[in-house]
Formats: structure tokens, sequence, C-alpha cells
């Protein structure tokens, strides 16, 4: 059974940096397309970045324009993970962030296997 694990979020002022990171059990990572997601209550989820699958040489497939140049999604094979690095955090980074593998579609946006999600909160 494939299981997908967000860390790293919490609480953090505009201008710090974060880490996310999706580990997984019951599979490797690097089998696939691994995005990053986001969501505010009431508003529609929405796609941070893309890593492409390994075989495919880890790839960016997608990065939002909120994040754009401040945003980088990587893998770190030997922890199974893929974490997203954001710099320059804004308050409207404020969110529940979801990993997803397995990705497919336009963006990233058709995934089979979803993480439970992790709140970053960025206020001053």
């Amino acid at each position: 059974q494939v299981q997908l694990v967000e860390s790293g979020g919490g609480l953090a002022q505009p201008g710090d940096s974060l880490r996310l990171s999706c580990a997984a059990s019951g599979t490797t990572l690097d089998r696939y397309d691994v995005a990053w997601f986001r969501q505010v209550p009431g508003k529609q989820r929405e796609g941070v970045a893309c890593i492409s699958s390994s075989d495919r040489r880890d790839r960016l497939l997608y990065s939002g324009d909120s994040v754009k140049g401040r945003g980088t999604i990587s893998r770190d094979k030997a922890r199974n993970t893929v974490n997203l690095e954001m710099n320059i955090l804004k308050v409207e980074d404020t969110a529940v962030y979801y990993c997803a593998a397995e990705c497919g579609g336009y963006a990233c946006d058709s995934c089979t296997y979803w993480g439970q999600g992790i709140q970053v909160n960025v206020s001053a």
C-alpha cells in the first residue's frame, strides 16, 4: 500500500524559507511524477510544482505562477522523498500543502496517490 506523508510545515514569517518533505512508504517515489499542491479553504486547489520520474531525469514539469522563482522541487532518492523548498515566503503562501504521486495530465493535476496534507501558516 502506497502512503505519502508530508512534513516540515508549521508557522513561518514573511521572508522566511521553508522546506516541505514528502516521504513515501510502500513504493519508491522515483518511479513517479510527483507534485505539490496547496489549498486554502474556500478556494480551488492550486498546483505548486511537479517533478518527473527519475527515468525521465527528474525534470521540472510544472511550476505554479504563484511560486515561480521562489519554489524548488527536488528529489532525495536516498530518503525516498520529494522536497519543496520555498523562499521569500508571503502571507498568501498560507495553505494546506499536499504531495501527490503518479501524476499526469496538464500541470500534473491528475494524481493517484495523495498525502494527508500539512498546514503552512505565514504570518508576521
